[in-house]
């Protein structure tokens, strides 16, 4: 069933901003802080160095990475802690989803896979229903590349206060 049409347009309403700010809008792909060609608000799926995007096709994208971000809370955290989360706290997921994908075992760490195989902490708290400890798991996903970034440090103070503020 996923999360509620209602409680989703709420989330969405509240994580686009949330993306467009600690994302930035470029409208002109870039490197990002380790390499990554980026374009739009964070979009680098497909994206090469050169690319160009209108801010029309830029919040496509993000809407789409988004309802992506939907999909994967939805497929992954049970429909009976789903229905007990504020729109915030599902927000803050989606923000977070957004930025560092589901993951992958064997490719990178994310929401659902680590790269050694493992889920996530942050997942397994969910899957428990033990939500403030999956909020607080956000302060822990400050780096890119094995490098603290600062952009990231606020981002995550930024979901976790989301996360935390209807619980």
């Amino acid at each position: 069933m996923g999360i509620k049409t209602r409680v989703l347009a709420v989330a969405l309403s509240v994580a686009t901003p949330l993306v467009g700010y600690f994302e930035g809008r470029n409208l002109l792909a870039y490197a990002d802080p380790v390499g990554i060609p980026t374009i739009c608000d964070g979009w680098t799926r497909g994206v090469k160095l050169g690319d160009q995007a209108t801010p029309a096709q830029c919040d496509a994208l993000t809407r789409k990475g988004l309802e992506e971000a939907a999909q994967v809370f939805g497929a992954w955290v049970p429909q009976d802690v789903i229905d007990r989360l504020p729109a915030k706290t599902i927000a803050a997921y989606l923000s977070f989803i957004y930025n560092v994908g589901p993951g992958g075992p064997g490719v990178k760490d994310g929401f659902v896979w680590l790269k050694g195989g493992a889920h996530s902490t942050m997942l397994r708290e969910l899957q428990a229903g033990r939500i403030a400890q999956a909020c607080a798991q956000l302060s822990n996903w400050t780096r890119a590349g094995g490098v603290q970034l600062r952009g990231l440090v606020r981002r995550r103070a930024a979901e976790r206060e989301l996360c935390e503020a209807n619980l």
